[in-house]
């Protein structure tokens, strides 16, 4: 039994007519039997997002891998949550937020920013063999799949009140707006995106995943020994012409399956 795990992010055509670098960022890390994984979109009207959401996500893989040793160390973290409650989950993904803003703030000050000027959004996952607990503060999807079963979306994206807004990691109500769920039971599929892939993935009218979009991406891995190396399909997907007719904003796909065999 393993992960299969892939991830990539493409600039927008509207970013690559404004000369403005991609602002999304994504990458997961696996350990063993346990996959850990997050994306980040930075805000548009912050100067530097792009470094904030890069650093957003490599500080929290860098908190999430190494927490066993906050343990006894013949005990393997993830077996003291077997069965997480949600109250556990956030108090983790609390401290996994403080831990990237705090990196956010350590970057701002040291370059003399705004830490406005690195505001992202941020979504984040555990997942093992027996359960996924996740974490969404701001706008994108994460969808799962059970094994049998039909592609679940866990959150409803936060648009805030007005066109175009959310919550950033940096923002004072970020905590307060953070997400959470964990789901029992094995998630044989696992997808987490910024939102420049929900009008094509996620049925707005009722927020429900949209089968066709999963397919092949679910096919892709199932044929794929190692996507992180045997990427092209998903890089060719995410800067096809038929895509970008359908979204201007950068992209970012991060796939993983549970393979039993």
């Amino acid at each position: 039994m393993a992960w299969r795990a892939v991830a990539r992010f493409e600039i927008g055509t509207s970013h690559e007519k404004q000369q403005i670098p991609c602002q999304d960022y994504g990458h997961y890390r696996i350990l063993n039997d346990v996959i850990v994984g997050a994306v980040a979109d930075g805000a548009g009207s912050a100067k530097y997002s792009d470094v904030g959401a890069k650093l957003a996500v490599e500080t929290v893989l860098e908190y999430l891998s190494r927490i066993d040793k906050y343990i006894h160390k013949q005990k393997r973290c993830w077996e003291r949550f077997s069965q997480p409650s949600k109250e556990q989950a956030k108090r983790l993904f609390a401290k996994t937020t403080k831990k990237a803003i705090a990196a956010l703030h350590k970057q701002a000050d040291s370059s003399d920013y705004s830490i406005n000027d690195l505001a992202c959004t941020l979504l984040v996952f555990v997942a093992t063999p027996q359960w996924v607990a996740a974490m969404q503060i701001g706008d994108g999807f994460m969808v799962v799949r059970p094994q049998d079963s039909e592609h679940q979306l866990l959150f409803n994206p936060d648009k805030g009140e007005f066109v175009n807004e959310t919550t950033f990691i940096t923002s004072a109500n970020a905590l307060d707006e953070m997400q959470v769920d964990v789901l029992q039971g094995q998630q044989e599929f696992i997808c987490a995106s910024t939102d420049g892939l929900e009008k094509v993935a996620i049925r707005m009218s009722d927020w429900t995943p949209f089968a066709p979009f999963f397919q092949p991406l679910e096919e892709y891995l199932w044929e794929t020994k190692n996507p992180e190396e045997e990427n092209e399909y998903v890089i060719n997907f995410l800067q096809s012409e038929r895509l970008n007719a359908r979204t201007d904003d950068d992209k970012t796909l991060l796939l993983c399956l549970f393979d039993r065999q």
